[in-house]
């Protein structure tokens, strides 16, 4: 039974996404974890063998902790992504009434995804940050009839609430991206993805140097994301997702180029391609 597991506890966007991924699939186990490093580390330590986790929002932009373990923390690989709607919803306990919610508790994330909501009709309310939407959801099922919680429709089943108001979300483009991780690599797909991190020497026109090797080849790049390198200010390594598979001859030798020409490389995986709607 492959152990695959999620940012717990159970109702969020993560186990949402671990079902998406798994479909009809009955051959594993899921297991939340109540931080994303605990959950990153279980795979590295081999107490899971996979772990879906988010990498980016459509709103939000990159979750910086995923991309900063994947590049220094573990030697883990990239073995499929899943994209999935995220829709917010208001919640509260059964009999509660709109007009007296004093305090809204949820993520930062969806706090921030649904701030004109909150600003608008709750411009008094007290925002309290949990370290996950399922926790709002356990916190206002167990607390008083004056708290809401902002999360998803699983959160709100699993927890017994009752829907106050579907998808208060400021934008329809909500979006979010997770990775799969695991010790093992993916098996090749008809339509693959690739992903690396890198650095390049901080000299003028270093970081064009290297993007141009994608473009020679003939290769798509679908994202470019920066972070701090964290061993010196002004420094950054470079997450790049490009369209093609490792064994691809012109992705081979494109990649072969970069390692070359930066100063750090890793490579971080080849997967299948997530097809929005399918």
């Amino acid at each position: 039974m492959v152990k695959i597991g999620f940012l717990g506890p159970k109702g969020t966007f993560s186990q949402e996404a671990m079902i998406t991924y798994t479909g009809d699939r009955d051959d594993f186990t899921g297991v939340d974890y109540n931080t994303m490093v605990e959950l990153i580390m279980a795979v590295e330590n081999g107490e899971l063998d996979e772990a879906i986790v988010p990498i980016e929002n459509s709103l939000e932009g990159a979750v910086s902790t995923t991309m900063d373990m994947l590049a220094a923390d573990v030697d883990l690989k990239i073995k499929a992504e899943v994209v999935i709607e995220i829709k917010q919803n208001l919640m509260a306990r059964k009999g509660t009434d709109i007009g007296d919610i004093k305090y809204i508790l949820s993520h930062p994330q969806p706090i921030g995804q649904c701030r004109k909501f909150i600003d608008s009709v709750f411009p008094h309310a007290v925002v309290k940050y949990v370290y996950s939407t399922a926790q709002a959801a356990k916190e206002v099922a167990q607390g008083e009839e004056n708290m809401a919680a902002i999360g998803s429709l699983a959160a709100a089943k699993e927890y017994g609430l009752e829907i106050l108001k579907e998808s208060i979300q400021d934008s329809d483009n909500n979006f979010t991206r997770f990775v799969v991780i695991s010790k093992k690599e993916a098996q090749r797909a008809k339509k693959n993805k690739t992903s690396i991190v890198f650095s390049t020497e901080n000299k003028p026109g270093s970081l064009y140097r290297i993007l141009d090797i994608f473009s020679l080849w003939d290769i798509n790049m679908t994202r470019i994301e920066s972070r701090p390198a964290k061993n010196e200010l002004g420094k950054y390594i470079f997450f790049v997702d490009i369209n093609g598979h490792i064994e691809d001859q012109d992705v081979r030798d494109a990649l072969t180029m970069v390692k070359r020409k930066t100063s750090f490389y890793k490579f971080l995986g080849s997967y299948p391609e997530f097809e929005i709607g399918c």
